[in-house]
């Protein structure tokens, strides 16, 4: 079975009907994935209750944004919502659903840690373009952020590594993390787009960051010897305890708001290469906003899940298996 953070709260994040950050895009994900031939090998599982008295949320959540950011999200929900930027919209029920996204990436790790296998965390809103004190780019609190500081916490993990495959640059994540040694941060990109980060000589502060500028109408055959070459080389030497993977699928061709051209069984081969650092990595959704497309990528991402799995649980019979030495 492969878990899937998931809750129909998730939906009651409002940004209007015509924002492409809307509530269809999990919906048809959703819809998408309970069709496949393989959807009762899926575990659908509601994430851990949002509440800012539970130590675990509050210590991962206030490790990345000041208390003060956190209040005045709350009070601008409270108040019947508004804009933080133009673009990334609060509802009455908008911070109640950011935080039930954090702890869907926080349950994640515990499950991913725990099985030393893949997890999907299926939320919105998205995090990448979060920064410390402020949100933008449709993004309310650091997700991928957060869980890297959260994996940090746990037994056994002294690096976790951050894959940003979204095709705008995490600018958020990016900021939060650059200055800690024990993370390192990857982004592909189509440069130059929003937000304008993201260049290649932005290595961080303890050489841990890379980034790679994608040009408009790249393909698999742009991203695949960059992966080869560049990034698993980068994120194996960083030997992490997990990796993170900001999984934004508006890298399709098919997207409306960029100008790369992946197609959704791309994802499944880039899925393929994240395991070549480790079989524990944490999917978690970020942009992705035509819907065909969208569910699609997300299907193909988690066929290869699927086949991981397996593949480890056949490595483990035959060790249980293997006769031993007299």
């Amino acid at each position: 079975m492969f878990p899937i953070f998931y809750s129909d709260q998730f939906l009651d994040h409002d940004t209007g009907f015509y924002h492409p950050e809307n509530a269809g895009r999990l919906t048809a994900v959703t819809a998408a994935l309970k069709a496949t031939p393989w959807a009762s090998q899926i575990d659908w599982r509601t994430p851990t209750p949002a509440d800012l008295a539970d130590p675990r949320l509050a210590n991962a959540l206030y490790a990345v944004h000041p208390a003060k950011y956190v209040n005045a999200v709350q009070q601008l929900a409270a108040a019947g919502g508004g804009h933080i930027d133009p673009d990334t919209i609060v509802s009455p029920r908008s911070d109640e659903v950011a935080l039930l996204a954090v702890n869907a990436w926080l349950d994640g790790i515990d499950a991913v840690l725990q099985m030393g296998q893949p997890a999907f965390a299926l939320t919105r809103p998205p995090g990448h373009h979060a920064l410390a004190q402020r949100g933008m780019g449709f993004c309310i609190f650091s997700n991928a952020a957060i869980a890297a500081h959260y994996a940090l916490n746990q037994p056994n993990v002294e690096r976790v590594s951050i894959l940003d495959w979204d095709v705008h640059h995490g600018n958020g994540t990016q900021a939060i993390v650059e200055g800690n040694p024990q993370i390192a941060y990857c982004s592909l990109h189509e440069f130059p787009h929003y937000p304008g980060t993201g260049a290649a000589h932005e290595r961080g502060k303890f050489d841990n960051v890379r980034n790679f500028p994608m040009a408009a109408g790249s393909t698999l055959k742009d991203y695949q010897p960059l992966f080869e070459q560049q990034i698993l080389p980068f994120l194996q030497d960083f030997c992490p305890g997990l990796l993170i993977v900001s999984a934004g699928y508006d890298a399709a061709q098919a997207d409306p708001l960029a100008h790369i051209s992946l197609q959704p069984e791309d994802y499944g081969i880039l899925t393929d290469l994240c395991f070549q650092v480790t079989p524990k990595v944490l999917f978690g959704l970020e942009g992705g906003y035509d819907y065909t497309a969208l569910a699609a990528s997300v299907i193909s991402t988690i066929e290869r899940c699927l086949s991981q799995q397996q593949s480890n649980q056949l490595h483990q019979n035959d060790r249980l298996n293997a006769p031993t030495k007299p």
